[in-house]
């Protein structure tokens, strides 16, 4: 929002939320219809919706590959990051696609026959609108452009687009309703003067549309890979075209660099920013990946959860991971689970800095579904070649995520040590800290509590450590009680019970096994305190579920966008921010295996550090 909001700054359907499609719904059911009638039939009234999805799909592809290639770090042009207030201010990208794509069918139905019926191709059409581009809209654009800057106009609306400093290829969209009308005014000089003309095509009409997109999600794209071969084999394309980086300046510096895609009228009027070449000079050179200090491998959970990715679609990425099948898109979906089956690699997914470390997100493409006792052996592949090729860049610590790190699959990661002994990267499967995290997370004055659930390294721990501190466990099951009284002191063994009632206790520390029929058996209030990776499904709405041992991130934790997995937004996995006080504290041990650091230290080192406690219920 601007910071003196003007008329005509909010779309005309903001009230209408996800709704605001069924503005479209009437026309393009009737361009289906007339498209039935061969005495009604018209081409390019049919292919404006299918056109409007191709355009959605093309600015999809330019998040992506943004995202990613800034993750990287390759040719990244400004080295900061962006956060939630950028992503919700973004997430109505395509109101202006919907705004375009309803202007075009009131044209087609209104604008009369002999010429609206367009033929597909016509060569006078498409050079009238490169001409017609690159004289009138270019020139009023960057006149109107400046004004725009004017301190009345820019409070009023510009404001709000330049509120990104650090630009997504769809910021390019981002502005008030009033900017967009005027913007369309101007590209629309092309299209009304071919359609008068009588020299107006399918392709001219698309062609610059998407021409458009093309344009402004490069230069707002925020990485540069314009090479330097195009401008010396034509010097002249440096003012017929512009480049990220040359974009990029007008969003730092604000008072230079006004053109829409052609610099010719920046370089003619004198507001060509000094540091333009010596910009797109540094960010081309940067073509290596940047290294990283603190690496955390993680992999995909559910089908859907591809598109929650910060990679995927951002304003999902950007809540917590929804268990509601997106039924619409299932083609997709099934498209993906059966290509990262057969064919994807580890992928980069997000970077982060604190203080002086650099924090990278490492995506293993397999699902759960995926992790099969016969497709271990592949998995753990993808795992080892991982871990290597962090310690090959010289990556400090990899934490282990999600079930990457199952004791059944790799031993909580003690097979990578065991394999290669003179790994210089330290291997952190986050124990420690998920321990902590949980008996920290006991309301205080608690004298009992009842677990159930699969044992695993945190559940003897977590155990443990509650039975030494005088807290009684209830076990339910005879067999869980046995192997968690072997993992006791003399002294602590007293506080665990075995008892055959699930009884009135109002607390309960669950693991990944918990059955929906035992969950019927708590009381009503009862506390769900997890303490696996994967929450617990919620069966009962009487009762209170806590996320996942995890933490608060500190503010200086820079370029946090999006969330993880199903926790909320500036909450991290205390696996994962283990990894991250292991490298700011300089421990020189692997916690895999059987190992682990002292809990009350890693505790004690994720406070100082500015990581607070996260008691939040899901």
């Amino acid at each position: 929002m601007a910071s003196k909001p003007g008329i005509l700054t909010d779309w005309p359907w903001k009230h209408l939320g996800s709704y605001k499609y069924m503005i479209l719904a009437p026309w393009t059911v009737h361009s289906i219809y007339s498209f039935t009638k061969e005495n009604q039939r018209d081409l390019g009234y049919f292919l404006i919706f299918p056109f409007l999805l191709v355009r959605m799909l093309h600015n999809q592809i330019w998040i992506s590959l943004s995202r990613h290639r800034t993750a990287k770090g390759d040719n990244r042009i400004v080295d900061k990051g962006i956060e939630f207030d950028q992503v919700d201010r973004e997430r109505n990208w395509d109101d202006q696609i919907l705004f375009n794509g309803l202007l075009f069918y009131i044209g087609f139905t209104f604008i009369p026959p002999h010429y609206s019926k367009l033929p597909l191709w016509r060569t006078d059409g498409i050079i009238l609108t490169i001409l017609l581009h690159s004289g009138p809209v270019e020139f009023l654009y960057y006149w109107f452009h400046r004004a725009l800057h004017h301190h009345f106009l820019y409070s009023r609306y510009h404001s709000h687009h330049h509120t990104s400093i650090v630009t997504e290829p769809i910021t390019s969209v981002i502005h008030p309703f009033a900017e967009h009308i005027v913007y369309f005014m101007l590209f629309a000089i092309p299209l009304l003067t071919t359609t008068l003309t009588r020299t107006a095509s399918i392709i001219s009409f698309t062609g610059y549309v998407i021409y458009i997109d093309f344009m402004n999600n490069m230069g707002h794209c925020n990485f540069e890979f314009i090479p330097h071969s195009l401008f010396s084999i034509f010097p002249p394309l440096k003012y017929l075209m512009y480049t990220p980086s040359f974009h990029s300046l007008h969003h730092t510096q604000f008072r230079t660099n006004y053109s829409l895609f052609m610099p010719l009228y920046d370089y003619i009027y004198g507001t060509v920013d000094k540091s333009s070449d010596a910009l797109y000079e540094t960010s081309i050179k940067k073509d290596q990946s940047e290294s990283s200090d603190v690496v955390h491998l993680t992999h995909l959970t559910t089908p859907d959860s591809i598109y929650h990715l910060r990679l995927g679609f951002a304003s999902l990425a950007s809540k917590p991971l929804s268990s509601h099948s997106k039924w619409f898109i299932w083609p997709l979906t099934c498209f993906s689970v059966f290509f990262t089956w057969i064919f994807a690699t580890t992928f980069i997914s997000e970077s982060n800095t604190f203080h002086k470390l650099k924090l990278q997100t490492w995506v293993l493409p397999r699902y759960i579904v995926q992790f099969l006792p016969w497709r271990r052996g592949s998995i753990n592949s993808l795992i080892e070649d991982a871990i290597l090729e962090a310690d090959k860049r010289g990556v400090q610590v990899v934490t282990l995520g999600l079930l990457n790190q199952s004791e059944e699959l790799n031993g909580n990661g003690e097979m990578y040590i065991q394999r290669y002994p003179e790994l210089k990267v330290k291997v952190v499967d986050g124990s420690s800290l998920a321990v902590a995290t949980v008996v920290n997370t006991i309301p205080k004055r608690t004298t009992q509590l009842l677990f159930r659930g699969k044992l695993s390294k945190v559940a003897y721990a977590t155990v443990s450590a509650l039975c030494e501190m005088g807290i009684q466990v209830v076990a339910v099951r005879k067999e869980e009680y046995e192997k968690l009284k072997l993992r006791l002191t003399a002294a602590s063994r007293n506080n665990l019970v075995l008892s055959t009632s699930y009884g009135h206790n109002r607390i309960w520390l669950v693991g990944e096994d918990l059955k929906e029929e035992e969950q019927l058996k708590a009381s009503k209030g009862t506390i769900f305190i997890p303490i696996s990776q994967l929450p617990p499904r919620k069966v009962r709405t009487d009762c209170f579920y806590h996320i996942t041992p995890a933490m608060i991130v500190p503010p200086s934790l820079y370029n946090m966008h999006s969330c993880e997995n199903w926790l909320p937004r500036r909450v991290m996995s205390a696996w994962r921010v283990a990894g991250i006080i292991h490298g700011l504290e300089g421990w020189d041990i692997n916690e895999c295996g059987q190992t682990m650091c002292n809990i009350d230290q890693v505790w004690q080192a994720s406070l100082r550090h500015g990581f607070l406690p996260s008691r939040i219920v899901a």
